[in-house]
Formats: structure tokens, sequence, C-alpha cells
């Protein structure tokens, strides 16, 4: 028990000493480091990157190509999903402009097909059945004057077409008015007939209902021309402008392309999204396009017509910064801050930082900004105490009998 206790003291009293020797050893080097060195250790850690300096294999088997920086035209599109909606300069309301009672009624259905000039429903008024009676009054009246003086007869003629235009004013039509005169018959209903050809959109009248002047009983829409509404970027207004060419690709008529122009450029941007409206109108003859479809829109924007532009993968986006690796004379791989300008799916305009003829690294620039920063990394801790990162000394052959000279 004795011998076990004294063994624990000691073992003890080393682990302490070696504890407090190492202390001191590397209290006394952090003091004594050169203040250069503590220089170079900041500057590794912070966002400059270093030149890299690939060999050909190694540039082949991480996938590095290049590309050169040129002179050209930039075209660029602006692509947005839109929907079909009805054009709202052929959408009609029908409304009678008098009081009345529904008899009967023959477009009965909403989405039915109306053509212009078809009958919609039979109405009974009583304000129309006095009318008529006003004009076959004033008719018998100008027949019984007719051998009476001028006067008398022109007054009995404005008289008779006084009540004509009130019933023209209420939507009788002119053989309908021609039919009573002709009969000397008062008709009991009027047919109300549809001003525009289209589909119903909304239908608000039954059989029997009692109407009246200007209740809204149809609402018809003509879709041989629709439009697409869709949203376009803040940053891409400065591109659109109303007369432009845009092409429509459709999700449920995949085989069926559409052309259209922008007719309308919404005159506010939404806050929430940075984004406007535009209005494109299409042609819709064969009444394929229906409302509520999704559109895909693409907008051929202005073209630069000599600008510096690389392919877009060439650029390195942080999110602060953007960067290209620029290859030069010595072959290595130098990191270059550039001012991005228009932009397309494929190329991307170079304000400043680049000039034309300069080659760039085209792809797998992920992978060689990785290994500038590992460079960076370890030049830095390079110059670190206790921290060698150069080649270590190859090993010498041994002898015959397993000794090293």
């Amino acid at each position: 028990m004795n011998r076990t206790i004294v063994r624990g003291l000691v073992y003890g009293l080393v682990i302490g000493a070696t504890v407090l020797t190492v202390y001191a050893v590397t209290r006394s080097s952090r003091e004594t480091v050169d203040p250069s060195v503590r220089t170079h250790v900041a500057q590794a850690g912070g966002e400059s990157a270093q030149a890299v300096s690939l060999t050909p294999a190694q540039a082949r088997r991480i996938g590095v190509t290049y590309a050169v920086a040129t002179v050209g035209a930039l075209d660029k599109e602006i692509r947005t999903v839109g929907q079909v909606v009805y054009d709202e300069t052929r959408v009609q309301a029908i409304s009678p402009k008098v009081d009345g009672w529904v008899e009967r009624l023959f477009v009965n259905a909403t989405g039915q097909p109306v053509s212009r000039g078809e009958r919609l429903l039979t109405l009974y008024s009583p304000m129309l059945v006095s009318a008529e009676e006003e004009l076959l009054l004033a008719k018998r009246l100008q027949s019984d004057l007719a051998a009476a003086s001028p006067d008398a007869r022109r007054n009995a003629a404005e008289l008779a077409a006084s009540a004509r235009r009130r019933l023209a004013y209420w939507d009788v039509s002119d053989d309908e008015i021609a039919e009573v005169e002709r009969t000397g018959e008062v008709r009991r209903t009027l047919t109300l007939r549809s001003p525009a050809s289209g589909f119903v959109l909304e239908k608000n009248v039954v059989g029997g209902q009692k109407i009246m002047a200007g209740d809204a009983l149809y609402r018809v829409a003509d879709l041989t021309t629709v439009w697409i509404e869709g949203e376009v970027f803040e940053q891409d207004l400065a591109t659109v402008r109303v007369g432009q060419m845009v092409h429509a690709d459709l999700q449920a008529l995949p085989d069926d392309h559409r052309m259209g122009r922008i007719s309308y450029i919404y005159p506010t941007i939404n806050p929430e999204t940075r984004t406007a409206r535009v209005r494109v109108a299409i042609p819709n003859g064969d009444l394929r396009l229906k409302p509520g479809m999704y559109a895909t829109l693409r907008i051929a924007g202005s073209a630069r017509p000599s600008v510096v532009t690389l392919p877009r993968d060439a650029v390195l986006s942080t999110g602060e910064r953007n960067i290209v690796f620029v290859r030069e004379a010595n072959g290595h791989l130098a990191p270059r801050e550039v001012a991005l300008g228009m932009a397309n799916d494929e190329r991307v305009e170079i304000l400043r930082g680049l000039a034309a003829g300069d080659t760039v690294v085209a792809s797998a620039t992920f992978l060689v900004d990785a290994e500038s920063n590992l460079a960076k990394a370890l030049g830095g801790m390079g110059n670190m105490p206790g921290m060698d990162v150069s080649e270590p000394p190859k090993a010498l052959p041994m002898k015959p009998n397993g000794s090293r000279p």
C-alpha cells in the first residue's frame, strides 16, 4: 500500500514538471515571433487569393478548360412565366334597358357559344307594351290626318317617329318594329339578342325571373384574341418596350408555338417581387388558347453591338465580388476581380477588369478557387513556429545490413 502511494506521488510530480516546462517553452516562443510573420499570417486569413500553378496533367484531372475574352454583339433574351387571360376590350356585359319578366331562355348555360344577333331570351315588359300601343296610335293618327293641313300631318309623323325611337332605344330591332306596324298588333314579349359573338362567361338569369333595367344578365367574351400577362424583373425593364415581338410556348400545347407583341407595360412595380407586369396580345383564331393556361414567354431584348464578353461559367460570384482566373504568361492562374454588365443564358458582359484577348479559366473555376485559397492558407502557416510546409528530405538508401549511411 505504501509503495503504491509513493509511486503515484512520483508520477504526479513528473507530469506536473513536464507541463510547466512545455508552457514555459511555448510562451517564450510566442514572445519571440517576428512581427513580419504575424503580418503574413494575418494576410493569409483575408479575402485576397493567390495565383495557382497547375501542371497540364493536374488541369486535365480536375476538368479545367480555358476561354478567351472576345468583343462582339451580346443578345439578351428575357424569359418569364405568363398566364392566358381574357382580352378585356372584347368582354361585354348584356343588360336589358327595361323592367320585365323572363319568359324563355335560349342561352341557358355558362360557357355556351353565342353569335352576334343570336336570341338570348324573351322578356315580357309592360313598358314595351305601352310603347308599342303608342306607336300604333300614332300610325292611326297619321293615317286619319292624311287630308289635314301640313302642320297636322307633320306633327302626326313626328309622333310616330318618336314612338319608333323609344322602342329602338330599348333594343327592339328594326324588324320587330316594322312587324308591329305591318300587323297592327302589339307584341307581348321582346326578344333580347346578343350584341357580340363569343362565349358566355357569366349567366345571372333564370327563366321566370323578374329583372330590372341595367341588370347584368350575361357576360360574353370574344376569344379570337387573348392576352398573356407575365412578370418582368425590374432590372430587365430597360430592354422591354411596347410593340416588341414575343415568343410564347404553352405547357398544354407543346406542339403549338405562338407569336405576339407587347401591347402594354403596367406602370407600377410589385414591391414584394420587384417585377412589373407586361401584356402580350396573341391571335387565337382556332380558339386553342384557353384563359387560365400557363405559358413561357421569351422576349428578345435589345442587343449590345460591341462589348467584351466571357462564358457565364468563367465568372465565380461570391455575393460580394465577381472573380475570374486569368492565365498569365508564365502559366499561373491569377485571380482578378471584374465588373459585370448585361448577361444572357450563355455569356456575360465584362465592364471592367479584363481586356479582349485575355485567357481565363472557363470551367472548374470553383476548384481552382479552392486550390488558390488552400495555397493562401498554407502559405500563411508556413512561417508560423513549428509549421514547416517545405518538401521533406528524401530518405537515404539502406545498406545491405539494414543500416543507413
